[in-house]
């Protein structure tokens, strides 16, 4: 008996210690409604994100929370965010934007860390391949996903989650409706490299070959959660239809790697 409860202590003790601290909680906990996100400007800076970067209709043309958009087994997580992209969502640009940005005095560009999300798309409102979209980027574009067709491709639709680092392409995971797809940006600021950890569903994060040297840098205040859209370039249709992406398990932590989706 003593050595099961020997062995138990121990498997505690172990998750303990590859259990990282989190630095920034982006999980939505902190918001009863869409709408509390209203709260914050950049005179009342409070809640979890900056909410700036979207069109001038009502928020909820644009973010909206429910216990259904999160992943089930983000069990951290009491909801997610179901953020859209449509021809009204136009921010400083000709661009369909909307994106969050963290709302924090954390240090997120020191150190090792890693940055966690979960996406997903539906069948209604779903991502157009013909598009270029830029997914969970920084302001310098050093790591971010991508998806649809990217300038530069040959001409056609590309339905593939795409990691890039500095603008290349270094990984493509096929993106089906109605499956998470967990990621982890893994970023050494103080080593100037980068990885990538990925899942799906409910399965631990696994990494995705080894890291790669990139220009990391991070002002706490440039990671883009949400999307992009830049306008039609590559000569195919100029698709006006919103588009719904799903996010989920939102967090930046330090110190070890959580691959747990739970949270």
């Amino acid at each position: 008996m003593l050595g099961r409860l020997f062995s138990l202590a121990a498997v505690v003790a172990v998750g303990v210690v590859n259990a990282g601290t989190v630095i920034w909680d982006g999980r939505f906990n902190d918001y009863t409604t869409a709408t509390d996100i209203n709260t914050w400007s950049w005179a009342n800076q409070v809640g979890s994100y900056q909410w700036y970067i979207h069109g001038t209709g009502a928020t909820t043309d644009y973010f909206n929370l429910s216990p259904s958009y999160k992943n089930p087994a983000d069990t951290t997580s009491n909801q997610g965010a179901k953020l859209t992209i449509s021809p009204t969502a136009l921010w400083n640009s000709d661009m369909w934007r909307t994106e969050l940005i963290p709302q924090t005095k954390a240090a997120l560009g020191s150190g090792k860390l890693w940055y966690h999300f979960s996406v997903k798309k539906a069948t209604t409102n779903p991502p157009n391949p013909n598009y270029e979209h830029q997914v969970c980027f920084f302001e310098s574009h050093f790591t971010e996903l991508k998806f649809g067709w990217v300038n530069g491709d040959a001409a056609g639709a590309n339905s593939n989650l795409q990691w890039f680092v500095g603008g290349t392409r270094k990984l493509s995971i096929a993106w089906d409706a109605d499956v998470w797809h967990n990621f982890a940006f893994e970023i050494d600021f103080s080593a100037n490299t980068v990885g990538l950890w990925h899942s799906t569903g409910a399965a631990a994060l696994t990494q995705q070959g080894a890291t790669v040297s990139a220009s990391t840098y991070s002002n706490s205040a440039d990671w883009h959660l949400g999307i992009l859209r830049l306008p039609d370039r590559s000569g195919g249709t100029n698709d006006q239809t919103p588009e719904d992406w799903y996010f989920s398990g939102v967090y930046v932590e330090s110190g070890s790697l959580n691959t747990a989706i739970s949270g």
